[in-house]
């Protein structure tokens, strides 16, 4: 989309010379802009690499405000009319250092996560949660910057950009590409007997979808596998690669009109960051995006279980989902063909989540740390090993931290992590996890803990020293359901009682 924006605003701008100028101011006022991070955390920016190249990390996301009449008449749902917005789209872009491969991973809208504290840009606070909500909410809390904020204190990977977009911005997208083939494998209505449904109808097989049918697919669950936000998920990844090879065919985008309209509909349809508010550093970007081909992009989403805390929702798969973000921040390929080369004599690996630059700890004996045992893991905290937290206590008193205290607060932990509360902790947290050989993904700021406090976890129910941790993956794992950008054979299966 950015490559053809920009395309036709150099081919207008030489082509009519001031009043391609005056053109260009008017596509420049039309950008509508949004700040960036809401949020208090500030992670530094992605590590270049060895060559000195640095990843590009964007955020999209599709909002499904309902507050104008175009809105409202495709979105439905007049219970939720001017009403807050919700993220209902979100994923995370990434462009590899050496711009060989781009990742995209996606996080379903059902996710459970705790939301950080956001500031507006009229000053109100929207507090951190207490309790985990749904992830869309984010777009709520003061705007797309909360989103932003949120998927940092999840992820640990620095965002650089975001581009929103609305219902009317789909339409106006599909219609000015022309259409995206997409294909079902048997026909299909969007429409349960309730009335709810995208109100999507296909036959069997491939069709090309535009306008409101290309809303109606992106937005479609009732219908799709098995009928959740998890099957929506791979319609939007299918959607976006086909839409990606349209535009590398090139064979309907020659005509100046056409293009002309594609940038319109483009810069009408987009609310970006500060970062990206001028034609001309959409043009930079464009030329960064192009130079993948298809065959090195790879749609995945986040990996995850239901929760047990409320139906219906998911979570963060344990140690699968941090996996799959550390390849992220690691600019790892999701594909599996091979760590660059521009990458492999890079910096270390990037920080935890949230965890800020190293200060100086204190010495072991001044720095208190409440043991928890947690070595039942997360599915069944009940069965920890007995006495575990006094043992490791006692571990850790050896070392030099004497001010070391088991607590008895049940917690089941998958994999061993040193928490701490504020900044000024960060350090002497880091200590801790160095004093146990823990790596420093295992160091975490969180909102959950008043200070600093060793989760003892499944993976270490004996002995001095947690399990050795699994190999590093080098693609992404069979659960963030990866998808090749070349993979033009995928074909949605449909949910049994949807078809007509």
């Amino acid at each position: 989309m950015l490559r053809w924006t920009a395309s036709v605003l150099a081919f207008v701008i030489l082509g009519t010379a001031g009043a391609g100028y005056l053109y260009y101011r008017y596509m420049n006022g039309n950008i509508k802009t949004d700040i960036l991070n809401l949020g208090d955390s500030r992670l530094k920016g992605s590590k270049p690499n060895a060559f000195g190249q640095t990843p590009l990390n964007i955020l999209l996301i599709g909002s499904d405000a309902r507050n104008d009449k175009e809105n409202q008449a495709l979105g439905g749902a007049k219970d939720t009319f001017d009403g807050p917005p919700l993220a209902d789209v979100q994923m995370l872009l990434h462009l590899s250092a050496d711009r060989t491969n781009m990742s995209v991973v996606s996080m379903p809208r059902d996710t459970l996560i705790k939301m950080p504290k956001c500031t507006d840009t009229d000053g109100k606070v929207y507090q951190a949660s207490t309790r985990l909500v749904q992830t869309n909410e984010s777009l709520g809390r003061g705007g797309p910057g909360c989103t932003v904020a949120a998927w940092q204190e999840l992820t640990g990977i620095p965002i650089d950009h975001f581009m929103l977009i609305d219902f009317k911005g789909v339409v106006a997208m599909a219609d000015a590409i022309g259409g995206v083939p997409v294909c079902v494998q048997q026909n299909v209505i969007s429409r349960n007997s309730e009335g709810h449904g995208s109100g999507l109808k296909l036959p069997k097989g491939q069709n090309v979808i535009q306008g409101e049918q290309a809303l109606q697919w992106l937005r479609t669950r009732y219908g799709f596998e098995d009928g959740t936000d998890i099957g929506r998920t791979h319609a939007q990844h299918m959607y976006m690669n086909s839409m990606a090879r349209e535009f590398r065919k090139n064979a309907k985008l020659t005509n100046p009109v056409k293009l002309n309209s594609l940038a319109q509909a483009a810069i009408h349809a987009m609310v970006v960051d500060p970062g990206l508010n001028k034609i001309d550093k959409l043009f930079d970007l464009s030329m960064e995006l192009k130079k993948v081909p298809t065959g090195r992009i790879t749609m995945t989403t986040m990996p995850w279980v239901y929760s047990t805390r409320e139906e219906g929702r998911v979570e963060p798969k344990p140690v699968e989902a941090e996996e799959l973000f550390k390849m992220v921040r690691d600019d790892v390929p999701l594909d599996g063909k091979g760590t660059p080369a521009a990458a492999k004599s890079a910096a270390p690996a990037s920080p935890a989540p949230s965890q800020p630059a190293a200060a100086t700890p204190a010495p072991p004996a001044k720095i208190p740390v409440l043991v928890r045992n947690a070595t039942g893991g997360k599915d069944a905290p009940e069965n920890k090993v007995k006495g575990r937290s006094t043992e490791v206590t006692a571990l850790l008193t050896t070392k030099g931290f004497t001010k070391a205290v088991a607590d008895n607060q049940v917690a089941g932990e998958d994999t061993t992590v040193v928490r701490y509360a504020g900044l000024d902790q960060a350090a002497d947290a880091q200590a801790v996890a160095t004093a146990l050989g823990l790596p420093a993904g295992a160091v975490q700021r969180s909102t959950d803990v008043t200070g600093i406090t060793l989760f003892v976890g499944k993976d270490w129910r004996t002995g001095d020293a947690p399990a050795a941790p699994a190999p590093a993956l080098n693609k992404a794992p069979d659960s963030a359901r990866p998808l090749n950008g070349d993979d033009d054979k995928e074909c949605m299966a449909i949910q049994p009682g949807f078809t007509w």
